[in-house]
């Protein structure tokens, strides 16, 4: 009597697996997904979960030995930033990002940096040919005798070349075209994407090598492929940034040898991405103040950035008024919106309210509560605002102004920026040149327009 065929779907979404086929993927919501994986491919996928059966002991904490974690720089004070202070060998970090916003030309750049530095790399890539990788060199001037190009996307192919020379630092552009010979999924399925980052992970390790590799994304932001590809790697790195806008913003969502809290800023110029060295000016307008326009400083990590937060309020010809927030929180807006209408008595249940920060930031603390507040005042009476003034602090829905985190940082950022005032909740104890003035209560805002 044969043995019965052990029969194993997969979506190619999301690498959800069934014993039978199924028309709706009941994971991710995906038609028509999944495919019937061969013997050899089931083979595969078992090797590569497999758990090495080792005779394991548990020893208390306080006898374990602390791993010392050694990095070397990029040459790129915004990379390291994010990095956690530098690039840890046998690390593999993965760079997720919508299509054409930097991911290839700034990883470039660093590989021609590191190389600069007497450090062999090589740039794998299995989107352009080393012609087309050529002309963006020049471009950023990442000529080096120790940077290498490989235009390949089979696996195989590309572990012989790690065997021939002695590389640190490897690119690979991008996870979804390389293919491993012993699946026979196209590139890209889920399949390959997570075969490929285990050997990949699995080199790392084994030689030490700092490993990153550039993901394509999905229509709802998240990388594309399996779950687990996020779960494998050690950081977990998005690039944002819109193609019409010159700035670019570096976030850590995942980060085993660093905080995840900073974020490295870029500049794409014509020589290229540049690390933005004095940002803050890129976020607000000095010139001309214009009613409806606030300052406010919030914190990215250990950074401090002035932005501009920027209201309209405009008589509304609908039952229901329109509330937009762009860069804020439209629950927390709505809040506010109340807190005016109760403590103030402004009739704004009857403006359309809209809110903007500029610069494209998503403001994700509460220290812009203030300068919204101050914004929308000063839209809905059309008195504009000092550019010399600041607004730092966290409203409650009692109405109680409260004092933030990092007040002395933010002070001495606007300082540095030529503001002249800063409207805070409670006195600081800092010395500074610029003025401050402190309000404990909504209801007092209303004093100072």
């Amino acid at each position: 009597m044969s043995k019965k065929k052990n029969l194993l779907f997969e979506c190619q979404h999301c690498g959800f697996q069934t014993s039978k086929w199924l028309g709706k993927c009941s994971n991710c919501g995906g038609w028509d997904s999944f495919i019937e994986l061969s013997k050899e491919q089931q083979e595969v996928l078992k090797q590569s979960s497999q758990i090495v059966n080792t005779v394991s002991k548990a020893i208390p904490i306080t006898q374990v030995k602390q791993d010392d974690i050694i990095r070397f720089s990029s040459h790129n004070d915004e990379f390291d930033l994010v990095l956690g202070g530098g690039i840890v060998p046998g690390s593999l970090t993965l760079i997720g990002g919508s299509p054409g916003v930097g991911k290839s030309t700034l990883l470039l750049k660093i590989s021609g940096s590191i190389a600069q530095a007497n450090k062999k790399v090589l740039y794998v890539s299995g989107e352009e040919s080393a012609g087309q990788i050529k002309l963006r060199a020049n471009r950023l001037d990442a000529n080096h005798d120790n940077l290498y190009l490989l235009s390949e996307i089979k696996l195989e192919e590309i572990q012989n070349e790690l065997t021939r020379n002695n590389y640190e630092v490897i690119i690979i552009d991008s996870i979804q075209t390389v293919y491993s010979s012993n699946l026979t999924s196209s590139p890209g399925s889920v399949s390959q994407v997570r075969e490929i980052t285990f050997e990949l992970m699995r080199k790392a390790k084994e030689t030490n090598i700092a490993i990153f590799i550039i993901g394509h994304i999905t229509k709802d932001g998240s990388i594309a492929g399996p779950r687990v590809l996020e779960h494998m790697v050690d950081t977990v790195l998005y690039f944002e940034g819109e193609s019409s806008k010159d700035l670019r913003m570096l976030r850590a969502f995942k980060n085993r040898f660093g905080s995840t809290s900073e974020i490295g800023i870029f500049e794409m110029t014509n020589d290229g991405l540049l690390s933005a060295k004095d940002i803050t000016s890129k976020f607000f307008d000095k010139t001309n103040a214009q009613s409806g326009s606030a300052l406010t400083v919030v914190m990215e990590g250990s950074r401090a950035l002035i932005l501009e937060v920027q209201a309209l309020v405009s008589q509304s010809t609908n039952p229901n008024p329109k509330r937009s927030a762009t860069g804020f929180d439209g629950s927390r807006l709505t809040m506010l919106l109340a807190l005016l209408e109760k403590k103030i008595d402004l009739p704004l249940n009857s403006y359309d309210v809209f809110v903007n920060i500029s610069g494209g930031i998503k403001i994700k603390e509460s220290s812009a509560d203030l300068a919204v507040i101050a914004a929308i005042i000063s839209s809905f009476r059309n008195r504009p605002i000092s550019k010399e003034s600041i607004f730092i602090g966290e409203v409650s829905l009692t109405g109680e102004i409260k004092d933030v985190y990092s007040i002395d940082l933010r002070l001495k950022e606007a300082q540095a920026q030529g503001i002249k005032k800063a409207v805070i909740a409670k006195q600081t104890k800092l010395k500074l040149k610029l003025k401050t003035y402190c309000v404990n209560e909504v209801s007092k805002m209303i004093e100072l327009f």
